[in-house]
């Protein structure tokens, strides 16, 4: 019996202790099943519990259709599901909707899904900002629905609209014209056809894929849009996040409408299956009535007819010469083979329009490669636009291939390139405006504010680090091929920006750059240039030069100096061999700079700047240097090749001299504008150039050519006080 008794008690104690075990563990798994998956439906919108309505969006009763916008103009609506979800390594959402034209109106602009940390949207704007975003960045993730053409928002003309992911500003990363997968092609789907259209966006934790389809199609096998995304990247730090729609109307309206929403966290598509029979019918507006005119009372006497007749001929031809006329204005020139940059192309009347027309007030400046202009795009961003002309050869589409790939080039010290257009014998480029003007300017000019070391320094090293970049981060190795002060711009807060990539040229790390062609600047220009071609070390020389002008606040060759300070290299190694190096800095600094900084930087430069390349550092080295993560090597200024200005050698088979012509330089007294340029005949400095053979322009008192004897290489050796008198730069005939 006590034994009995015992097991009874022990038994019953054990199924209490397995069922508190069962019963925590079922809630923990509730908890957690809560947790990861999310899900709902809207069957239609006639409840409006968890639903936040926002701007112009309203429920349509007693059908439950969701109004976003009306067919009024300038209108926002968005609908948010009110429950934030948690962040989630992957979603579903399967929606209808319908955009439903106005008879006798241009149709627009779109509507978004849309996921974001909040619902408060008072920033957005409405046309082609969809009610999502405006000019700025903000965090959200949208996926539109656009049925205007808006190319500096990348999207693409097709008819009936097209599908973009957005994130964080309206410029798409993905689009594609609207349409959905069939029996093995691609059916076109016109957005504005007023029927409801079915949509899926389905998120799997690192790609989004967007599918369409009529109402009476099973969801497409295969997506009309599918890109690599990362939420966590888009939204960090942010655990839950809102979904809901937005939409917008401009001079361009519509109706936009939901009619049914799933959504789930869960993946893999619907959670809740449609029934089609259960829709909300969409109300399609009247169309416009027929008007007959009546019929006159009475005949018009024929010279009437006749009069009204002609006057409409005379009418229609002045407008249509008006017409052409126009046309022809904005007329621009379009390839086949510029059809894979199309992306990259500014159309030229949003360029005439951004400058006003080219208008003198807008002018910047004129420079060796052309005019520019300031100009600003409707969304406010600054421009600069750079006419250049050319000739319409092969080598313009080398050239419009190089300044697409400038465009992904990414550097905070690179001036930023947008794009390009092409327009009967002209080029203009399009790159962001910088305020303060290039560098030279604020060296040169004494209108001009002057840097203090503090800032030059900076400038030194974010060059540096973009050159740096350039020849080792990019994709392909790029040497710019023109470095100098003229060519460096200053932003906002005077970082140094990197600019004119004209003279760029690309090619593949390990390779060397396929050109014969030396260009550059006497002065900057290494001596091996033209026997060895252009690499990453004359760069590096034409660098080391740059660092001795912004230290020294002088050009690298003055003609109008004594003889003893008229090269700037020769004259700061002069300087360092009698112990005085401070002797050389630009005294406009004053006093406030640290002599160990500025010795630093100047040696730097003479070692850069050493006419035996092997001596050369890297621009990763010379990063190092500036940092003082890396001491200088040990070298004097009586180490061979250091301050040494060694002229260009060249065949002499292909010495051409001919009589002097002109040269652009920088002219900061000319025009104070950032861009400002001004053509000046200078008797020390001739443009020089090369292709298969150089040409050298000297001063003459009568024009003649002289070839020089073959077989052997030369030196273009004038006499110490003439040097500058014969070269000025070298540049290459595209």
């Amino acid at each position: 019996m006590h034994i009995r008794s015992r097991l009874s008690v022990s038994s019953s104690s054990m199924a209490r202790y397995l069922l508190q075990i069962l019963i925590i563990t079922s809630l923990h798994l509730i908890s957690l099943s809560s947790q990861q998956e999310t899900s709902f439906v809207y069957q239609n919108f006639t409840s409006q519990e968890n639903l936040y309505l926002d701007a112009s969006a309203k429920v349509l009763l007693p059908s439950g259709l969701l109004q976003l916008t009306n067919t009024s103009d300038y209108q926002m609506g968005r609908a948010f599901h009110k429950k934030p979800i948690q962040l989630i390594s992957s979603f579903s959402t399967h929606f209808v909707c319908a955009l439903v034209a106005k008879p006798g109106v241009e149709p627009g602009h779109g509507l978004t899904f849309l996921v974001s940390p909040s619902t408060d949207f008072s920033y957005a704007e409405s046309t082609r900002y969809l009610g999502a975003f405006n000019a700025s960045r903000s965090p959200a993730l949208a996926v539109e629905l656009d049925t205007i053409w808006n190319p500096e928002f990348n999207d693409i003309k097709v008819v009936g609209g097209h599908v973009g992911i957005d994130v964080n500003d309206p410029i798409s990363i993905a689009v594609a014209p609207a349409s959905y997968y069939s029996k093995g092609r691609n059916v076109s789907l016109n957005l504005l056809s007023g029927n409801p259209i079915q949509v899926w966006v389905d998120y799997d934790g690192s790609v989004l894929n967007v599918s369409l389809a009529p109402l009476e199609v099973e969801k497409p096998s295969r997506p009309v849009l599918s890109h690599p995304i990362n939420l966590s990247d888009i939204f960090p730090n942010i655990s839950k996040l809102f979904v809901g729609f937005s939409a917008a109307t401009g001079n361009s309206v519509c109706d936009h409408y939901i009619l049914w929403w799933s959504f789930g966290t869960s993946g893999g598509g619907s959670l809740h299956r449609l029934d089609i029979s259960k829709l909300p019918q969409v109300p399609h507006p009247k169309p416009l009535p027929t008007v007959h005119p009546k019929a006159p009372h009475k005949k018009l006497p024929p010279w009437i007819i006749f009069l009204v007749v002609f006057l409409a001929v005379v009418a229609l031809a002045v407008l249509a010469g008006v017409y052409f006329q126009r046309r022809k204005k904005f007329s621009e020139v379009s390839e086949t083979w510029e059809k894979e940059f199309d992306a990259h192309r500014f159309s030229y009347k949003s360029l005439y329009k951004a400058t006003k027309g080219f208008s003198k007030d807008e002018f910047l400046g004129k420079g060796g490669f052309g005019e520019v202009y300031r100009g600003k795009l409707p969304q406010g961003r600054e421009i600069a636009v750079k006419r250049v002309s050319h000739n319409g050869d092969e080598g313009v589409k080398q050239f419009v291939a190089e300044v697409v790939s400038m465009r992904c080039l990414k550097h905070r010290n690179l001036v930023p390139l947008f794009g390009y257009c092409r327009r009967k014998r002209e080029l203009l480029l399009v790159s962001e405006y910088m305020p303060n003007g290039s560098l030279d300017e604020h060296l040169f000019d004494e209108a001009k504010r002057i840097l203090s070391w503090k800032e030059r320094l900076v400038v030194v090293k974010g060059i540096a680090s973009a050159l740096w970049y350039l020849h080792t981060g990019a994709d392909q190795v790029v040497l710019h091929r023109d470095i100098k002060a003229s060519n460096i711009m200053l932003d906002e807060e005077f970082n140094g920006r990197l600019g004119d990539f004209g003279m760029a040229r690309f090619h593949e790390h390990g390779g060397s750059a396929a050109t014969t062609a030396a260009v550059g600047t006497v002065g900057y220009m290494a001596p091996e240039l033209i026997t060895m071609g252009a690499s990453t070390g004359t760069d590096v020389y034409a660098f080391g030069v740059f660092m001795l002008e912004v230290t020294c606040g002088r050009r690298p060759v003055e003609p109008q100096l004594e003889v003893e300070k008229r090269h700037m290299i020769k004259w700061v190694c002069e300087c360092w061999k009698k112990d005085s190096l401070l002797n050389a800095i630009d005294p406009r600094m004053g006093d406030e700079f640290s002599p160990e900084e500025v010795e630093m930087v100047m040696k730097l430069g003479l070692l850069c700047s050493n006419i035996v390349p092997e001596s050369r550092p890297t621009m990763e080295q010379v990063v190092l240097y500036l940092n003082e993560n890396m001491p200088l090597p040990d070298f004097s200024p009586y180490t061979l090749g250091i301050g040494t200005f060694a002229p260009v050698l060249v065949d002499a088979a292909s010495l051409v001299v001919s009589s002097a012509s002109w040269s652009w330089s920088a002219s900061s007294s000319a025009n104070h504008s950032p861009y400002a340029y001004q053509g000046t005949y200078q008797p020390w400095g001739q443009t020089v150039e090369t292709k298969n053979s150089l040409h050298i322009v000297s001063e003459s008192e009568k024009p003649k050519t002289q070839t020089l004897s073959s077989g052997v290489k030369t030196t273009v050796t004038p006499p110490a006080e003439d040097l500058e008198s014969n070269l000025t730069s070298i540049s290459s005939q595209r």
